[in-house]
């Protein structure tokens, strides 16, 4: 009978220290859960200052996607924002093979007729032409946007090049400096010119007849990116891969030869497709030619002497071509170059 009691007693204890041992195992159970379910949260905070590189790379994701915004087109203001900070308008005249007086009465006629960019050149030789238009215009010298450019026979002597466009305009400063071409010492010319964005002297830099293979490598080696890759585009020569990767990084981009170039344009102008798109509108071709390169985001700078070409070149805001216009323009590219650069 004391056995069995004994073995009764045994038994009621081992059940009370297993019902107890389940009790423990439950809540230690359950604090773990709770634990897995805060430390995540507590982590985290404790983690973030300890990702930089995280922060670093959704910052810089941030700065990409809001230098893509700033390089989209004002069509109200007839302006793109430049990555540099600056505003400059989406069309203008472009000063090639322009000289001495001509040049001086060309760039005055696009002056009065509202155009408020011009593109010259050391190697157009119309610097000074180009600077005594914008003296004497009577505009406000804030108002005028100008643009020269580097050759590659100056890159060995970048400094002194700068000095010389800065004395041929003589126009205070310049808005924008391009590398002409790449070129044996373009990234040494380069950083000369950001020298001088950093003396006042040049607004803004960029380059010109630079592609997708030249970018990849030129830009690492610089510090300003460029604001501006200015290239020749025209519906015979696209560049539709080159346009959306110069534009992914900031960069607006400048078409020369929009016409076509002088010995083609009046092929280009007498396109079927973009007579018969030109008709709808009541439009030349000239204008047609011009609006498809706006509304891919191509800054425009046709060249003319004729006041009455320079005034029709300024008449591009009162329509826009369709989607199924741009598509048919956009079909005659043939990757016709019409210039060696």
């Amino acid at each position: 009978m004391n056995r069995l009691f004994h073995l009764m007693l045994a038994g009621l204890l081992i059940t009370a220290l297993s019902a107890c041992g389940t009790r423990i195992g439950t809540e230690q159970s359950d604090q773990s859960e709770n634990a897995e379910a805060i430390e995540p949260a507590a982590g985290s905070q404790r983690e973030e200052p300890a990702e930089p590189d995280g922060e670093t790379k959704r910052a810089k994701e941030q700065e990409e996607q809001a230098m893509k915004e700033d390089s989209s087109f004002n069509f109200e203001t007839k302006t793109v924002m430049l990555n540099s900070g600056y505003e400059m308008p989406i069309y203008g005249i472009g000063t090639y093979s322009l000289t001495g007086e001509v040049c001086v009465d060309s760039v005055t006629a696009a002056l009065e007729r509202g155009v408020r960019l011009i593109d010259t050149a050391y190697m157009y030789h119309n610097e000074e032409s180009v600077g005594q238009a914008v003296r004497n215009s009577g505009i406000p010298r804030e108002e005028i946007f100008v643009i020269t450019k580097l050759y590659p026979n100056q890159f060995s002597q970048p400094e002194a090049a700068i000095e010389e466009a800065l004395q041929k305009l003589d126009i205070a400063y310049i808005d924008m400096m391009l590398l002409h071409h790449p070129g044996t010492g373009d990234v040494e010319a380069y950083l000369a010119m950001e020298q001088a964005v950093a003396d006042g002297k040049v607004r803004s830099i960029g380059l010109s007849n630079w592609y997708v293979e030249e970018l990849e490598e030129f830009l690492p080696q610089v510090n300003i990116k460029p604001a501006l890759v200015q290239n020749e585009i025209h519906p015979y020569y696209q560049e539709n891969d080159v346009i959306p990767y110069i534009q992914s990084h900031g960069i607006v981009v400048q078409g020369w030869y929009p016409l076509g170039g002088r010995g083609y344009t009046a092929e280009l102008l007498n396109d079927e497709v973009i007579s018969e798109i030109a008709a709808v509108h009541g439009k030349s071709s000239a204008q047609v030619i011009l609006r498809w390169n706006l509304q891919k985001g191509v800054v425009v700078i046709p060249g003319s002497s004729n006041p009455d070409h320079i005034q029709e070149n300024t008449e591009l805001f009162d329509f826009v071509l369709t989607e199924e216009e741009m598509g048919r323009i956009n079909a005659l590219d043939r990757g016709e170059k019409h210039d060696w650069y």
